[in-house]
Formats: structure tokens, C-alpha cells, sequence
């Protein structure tokens, strides 16, 4: 396979514009057109995931219905009308010898996604990496095997219809651990890994990879409600934050609530209320009965579930301390309407995102105008946040000289 994706690499790193996209639009017409077969093999997923155990978030990450599949269709599409990153000048420079020097942006070659139950990701993957002009090995979870090749075939359709090889966007027949080894130590073959997954995914990718890694690691992301929040914006942002979708990685996991703040009671009230199990500390179990005790590790995990941790806090100096501790540097959001508060944690919270009086659950590649994401990077190096078509590129010095020698 990954012979054959890095030939297929060298043909996308040439194909024009407007052929990665007319592959994409077919790709997504093909995905409208099976609307029927992706939701029969997602249904045969979701029922052997019921029958495995999987947890209420995972299923809900698994599942597709009709305005979902349509929401990767339009993705398809949108990542489409994107601006292609490739051939673009990062800058240029002219020299006092006279050679002209520019940065040009290049693929990286071929991109190894290995993930779990989210079928979309092998659309949203694989749109990324064709119309960066990557070739892509794509090895899906178990979880998902049935909807990953039924949304891959629409893939495949794309890249015939627009004369583009079809090993370009590769997926790995198998699920066993065997799979995710060999991708590893792929060197020469695969030029990066993205593991889109739990900690023990990313952990094995991580110790094991013989090939650069641009990780995904999980979101234990934070909303801190100032003393100067807005009541009903505050509690409006907690609820959305923690319930709107639990099961994603934007999702918030801890809220901190500054103890200046007037109207704490009213927060938690709202989000016990619209299902959530809140873990708090003494002093906030103080503000409904309803609240569990909170225990040391519940600072430290993504819940992936109508689960909250909550505790007071003392003013931005503490919240941000108990961010960096605790956070996995994320997305991290504050809740004020004091500018100059907002503005010291927006420049002091390390995460890959930053909010001010906003949702959390906004950490999207699509909701960043991006068509897609391939994942929300945490680490420093490369790509940082959301990686969409820039995160899938590197670049190359081009020198231009009218024969200048060296002395």
C-alpha cells in the first residue's frame, strides 16, 4: 500500500486545482447518491457497538443519519472551494548577489491517519490530503469498519470520475493492531502518522512511530466564569459547552467558576438540570445537592459523557494555574466581560485554542472556516490547532540566479 500511495502521491503533487476539486464534488454526489448503503452499514456498526458495550459518547460518534451524512457531503464540497495551499509563495527575498530566493509550498507526500470510531473522518481525512495534494492511507477503528468502506467507496468514485489514481486514497482493509504497526515503522513510505484517538492510541503511536507523529490528544478543555461574566451568557456558554454535543473533542470537561461571581448557583442548577453530572469540590457542592464529590483524577479526564468537574476559583491568577496543571493545552475559554481580564488569558493559557465568550465546542476545523479538519494538533511543532490544507503542506526553498558563483 504504501508503494503504491507514494506513486500515487507524485501524480496529485502535479494534478491542477480544479481536478481535486471536481474529484471532491464527485465524491460527494457519490456519497448523496448512497445515502441508503452508508446508513445500512452504519446501522450493522451501530448495532454490533450496542452489542460490544460501547459507551453512550462513542456511539454518539459513530452514528450517521441523514442531516449528518449530508454535513460530509457539504464538507466534501466545501473543502472543494477551498484555496489550494499548493504552489503558494510563504515569502520571498532577493539577495545583494542577486539571487532571487522564495518559500513555496509543497505536500508532504503521504499521510497516515489511523483513528477510531468517527466514520466522517475518513471523508474529511481523505478530502484534506487529496486537495493538498497528498496521497492518504487511511486505517479505520472496528467500530466503524462498515460505514469507513461504504463512505470510501464514494471516495473511490470521486477519484475515477476525475482520472485520479485510485490508490491515492487508500483504505486498510484490516482493523487488527498488526495494521497499525506496520504503518509505524513505514519509513520512507509514510511521511507522517496522524492518530485521531483515546490516550492509549495516541500513547502506542507515539512510543512505536518511526515517522514524524502530528498528534491529536484528548481535550480536557476548560470554561472559567469570571467574576465579571455576563449571568445569562455564562450559563447560556456552560450548558452549550459541556451538553451540546458530549462526545466530541471540543467538548468542555471542567468549569471553573471564580467565586466573585454572583450567580454560581444558577450555572450548575442549569447544567444538573439539562442532564449533566457535576463533580465538585465541598465548596461547590454548596450550591446544589445534586453535586457529586469531585476526586483528584476528575481534574485530569475527558469524560467523552454528561460528566463536569467544578470547582472555585480566586481570580484569572488561579484559573489559569489550575489550567496549566490540568489542561491538555486544547481549548481553553473564559466567560467575562472584562476586556483586560479576557485579553491576559487569552495571551497566558498555552493551549492550541483560546476563547473569549464563546463555546468551546466552536474547536472545529469547519466552524474556523477550514472546509474540514484532520484533527486539533496540542503539540508545538508544525501545525497547531486545527490542521486543514496548510497543516498538510511543508515547503521548499526555490532559488532563482543568473549564474552567481560562490567565493
Amino acid at each position: 500500500m504504501g508503494r503504491r500511495a507514494r506513486a500515487a502521491a507524485a501524480v496529485l503533487a502535479r494534478t491542477p486545482t480544479a481536478v481535486k476539486a471536481g474529484a471532491l464534488r464527485a465524491a460527494a454526489a457519490a456519497l448523496r447518491a448512497d445515502e441508503a448503503g452508508i446508513l445500512a452499514a452504519n446501522a450493522a456498526d451501530m448495532a454490533r457497538g450496542r452489542e460490544n458495550g460501547l459507551s453512550p459518547a462513542l456511539l454518539d460518534r459513530l452514528r450517521l443519519d441523514p442531516a449528518r451524512l449530508e454535513g460530509v457531503a457539504a464538507g466534501l464540497e466545501a473543502v472543494a472551494a477551498l484555496a489550494d495551499p499548493i504552489g503558494q509563495v510563504v515569502d520571498r527575498a532577493a539577495r545583494p548577489n542577486g539571487l532571487e530566493l522564495s518559500r513555496v509550498r509543497v505536500p508532504l507526500g503521504v499521510v497516515g491517519i489511523i483513528y477510531e470510531s468517527r466514520p466522517n473522518v475518513t471523508a474529511d481525512a481523505g478530502a484534506l490530503c487529496l486537495m493538498a495534494g497528498n496521497a492518504a492511507i487511511l486505517r479505520g477503528g472496528s467500530e466503524a469498519i462498515q460505514s469507513s468502506r461504504a463512505i470510501h467507496a464514494a471516495l473511490i468514485e470521486g477519484l475515477r470520475a476525475a482520472g485520479l489514481p485510485e490508490d491515492a486514497l487508500q483504505l486498510v482493509p484490516v482493523t487488527d493492531r498488526a495494521a497499525v504497526g506496520a504503518m509505524l515503522k513505514a519509513a520512507g513510505l509514510i511521511d507522517i502518522i496522524v492518530p485521531r484517538g483515546g490516550k492509549s492510541l495516541v500513547a502506542r503511536v507515539q512510543a512505536e512511530a518511526r515517522v514524524p507523529v502530528l498528534a491529536h490528544l484528548d481535550g480536557i478543555n476548560h470554561t472559567y466564569i469570571d467574576a465579571a461574566a455576563d449571568p445569562a451568557k455564562a450559563v447560556a456558554l456552560a450548558v452549550n459547552a459541556k451538553m451540546r454535543r458530549t462526545g466530541v473533542c471540543g467538548a468542555t470537561e471542567t468549569l471553573l467558576i471564580d467565586r466573585a461571581f454572583p450567580e454560581g448557583a444558577a450555572v450548575v442548577k442549569a447544567l444538573l438540570d439539562a442532564g449533566c453530572e457535576l463533580r465538585g469540590t465541598p465548596e461547590i457542592q454548596t450550591l446544589d445537592p445534586r453535586i457529586l464529590p469531585a476526586g483528584d483524577e476528575d481534574w485530569d479526564t475527558e469524560y467523552l459523557d454528561a460528566i463536569c468537574a467544578v470547582r472555585a476559583v480566586s481570580g484569572a491568577d488561579e484559573a489559569i494555574g489550575h489550567i496549566a496543571a490540568h489542561a491538555s493545552h486544547h481549548t481553553d475559554a473564559i466567560v467575562t466581560e472584562d476586556a483586560a481580564t479576557a485579553e491576559r488569558f487569552l495571551a497566558e493559557v498555552d493551549s492550541a485554542i483560546v476563547m473569549w465568550n464563546a463555546s468551546t465546542q466552536f474547536a472545529d476545523g469547519g466552524e474556523f472556516g477550514l472546509g474540514a479538519e484532520i484533527g486539533i494538533s496540542t503539540g508545538r511543532l508544525h501545525a497547531r490547532g486545527p490542521v486543514a490544507l496548510e497543516g498538510l503542506t511543508t515547503y521548499k526553498w526555490v532559488v532563482r540566479g543568473t549564474g552567481q558563483l560562490r567565493p
